[in-house]
């Protein structure tokens, strides 16, 4: 008779074998574009993307928390890395991609560390606004850094510009050739749901446009243009070593290199992560661990990393395509990753083939998708308080140089922090009556603390000084320093003036509060 546990074993991996397979192996087709292209974004050979999809998917079908979600390079995070690699390679030929792999190797240490301090229940404290901006920020990025490879004079993802990436643009005559192709791939991409969705019309449009570039001949930029290829199985390496062989010291300076960069994609990478395990859960009505969710991404991001990979996080439109196509347990991501791998092996001759114009048709409709164009569109309806939040997100991500997703979710989080205070600080209310002409009662409503202390203290007419003022604080509740000060100073001017001050009705942790902090020790009922 099966134990629990190996019944929990047998519906995490095999609950369905043949959908997961299979939607798994669509999957993969899905991962191959996006993989190379975000390798480009992040200034690295496509091998790097290819390599850290494959060992992500793998990595995390053991250890994920979310079964059936899928775990890959990525805009937000490849965007993360151009600055370290751009860094990497001013100082000297092949060193961007091991500051890359220590980054990784960081990132993967900071996200374990995240999931053991449980840092999945503070973001469930990162407001709606924030993450409309920061989805924004990450869609128009990503579309500014396809802006290259459509002949446009703009300097290659973050500053990246030197004459290996110079020779992957297309020049002259090859410009109205790449966007005639970016084009028909946006038909392709758009009409062919309307026919049929039994094959993902992006790999059917990267078929499509490089048949054409090879039976025509194009002469036009090529994935093959980008870097290498994987050329076997990704063997296990540290970044660490000789300057001359490629490699990185060791020390404190390379820490201070890669800190920023690991710190942010920690961080980004879980956002996004944690986004699409609501998704998912939302869509199979299930819940899953966001701790242990995270744990795993940063155990897949060593790993990767250790393999020669990028760093990773999930995949909104891959996850939600695996779960849709019946991929609901372990085996559909697992398979996802073996069938990666086995399909860039096997197609490595028509891969490199596959003109870049292919996959910036594929990267502008990944941007439409991920910016948040519901919201967009009912801007007008948005409380003024959040389209704020969205814009000072969205601002900061796009002002800072070089771009910072997690600076930009930062300075979002702190606005609607402040706009939120002063919402609350609003709602309390002081009412007063007179019972006679020698007693006043004022009854308090509302939260008091550092921001509603101004209109608490607005409340009082402590220049009316009659025999007896009761303070009712029934319906009211203190909450730090602030509140107590406010409270105490009202009982003090009204104290001076000659009147006999009463607080009732405070709660215990109110009264608590005030007993330590305050000067004047209340009555109370």
């Amino acid at each position: 008779m099966p134990t629990k546990n190996n019944a929990t074993f047998f519906n995490q991996w095999f609950s369905s074998p043949k959908e997961d397979l299979l939607s798994g192996l669509v999957v993969a087709f899905a991962m191959i574009p996006e993989a190379i292209a975000f390798s480009g974004i992040a200034g690295v050979d496509p091998q790097v993307g290819l390599f850290g999809a494959f060992c992500l998917s793998i990595t995390i079908a053991l250890v994920g928390g979310r079964l059936g979600m899928i775990t890959s390079a990525t805009g937000s995070t490849a965007l993360l890395m151009t600055g370290v690699v751009a860094t990497g390679n001013a100082q000297g030929e092949g060193l961007g991609l091991s500051y890359l792999i220590a980054a990784g190797l960081l990132t993967g240490v900071f996200q374990i560390l995240w999931g053991y301090l449980r840092l999945a229940y503070q973001m469930r404290f990162v407001p709606t606004g924030v993450l409309s901006g920061f989805v924004n920020a990450l869609a128009l990025l990503i579309f500014q850094a396809q802006l290259p490879q459509l002949g446009l004079n703009l300097q290659y993802g973050e500053h990246i510009h030197n004459e290996q990436m110079s020779q992957m643009l297309p020049t002259g005559i090859q410009i109205p050739i790449v966007w005639g192709l970016v084009i028909l791939g946006l038909i392709i991409i758009y009409g062919l749901p309307k026919i049929t969705k039994a094959i993902p019309s992006q790999l059917i449009a990267i078929l499509v446009l490089t048949l054409i570039s090879i039976g025509l001949d194009l002469q036009i930029p090529t994935v093959q243009d980008l870097g290498q290829l994987p050329v076997g199985l990704p063997s296990i390496s540290l970044p660490f070593g000789s300057i001359d062989n490629g490699k990185i010291p060791f020390n404190m300076e390379t820490f201070g290199i890669i800190l920023p960069t690991a710190l942010a994609i920690s961080l980004v990478g879980l956002m996004e992560t944690f986004l699409t395990q609501d998704i998912l859960d939302e869509i199979t009505d299930s819940n899953s661990n966001k701790n242990v969710e995270a744990r795993g991404q940063g155990i897949a991001n060593i790993v990767s990393s250790l393999f020669g990979g990028m760093a990773g996080c999930a995949l909104v439109g891959q996850s939600v395509m695996n779960v849709e196509n019946g991929g609901r347990s372990r085996l559909s991501t697992f398979s996802s990753g073996i069938s990666l791998l086995i399909l860039i092996l096997l197609c490595k001759p028509w891969l490199k083939e596959i003109p870049m114009a292919a996959l910036v048709s594929v990267m502008i409709t990944i941007a439409i998708s991920t910016a948040d164009t519901n919201g967009l569109k009912n801007i007008s309806r948005i409380p003024r308080s959040d389209t704020a939040v969205m814009l000072m997100t969205f601002s900061v991500t796009m002002l800072t140089t070089p771009h910072n997703l997690a600076l930009g979710v930062i300075a979002g989080v702190a606005l609607a922090g402040i706009l939120f205070s002063r919402k609350v600080a609003k709602v309390i209310k002081v009412t007063s009556s007179k019972v006679n002409e020698e007693e006043i009662i004022y009854k308090v409503s509302g939260q008091l603390f550092f921001v509603s202390k101004i209109y608490f203290a607005q409340g009082f007419d402590t220049h009316d000084h009659v025999k007896k003022i009761t303070i009712d604080m029934t319906n009211a509740h203190i909450w730090d320093q602030s509140g107590v000060a406010a409270l105490d100073q009202i009982i003090r001017k009204l104290t001076l003036g000659g009147s006999n001050v009463n607080v009732i009705g405070l709660n215990k942790e109110s009264l608590d509060l005030f007993d330590r902090l305050g000067g004047q020790e209340p009555s109370h009922g």
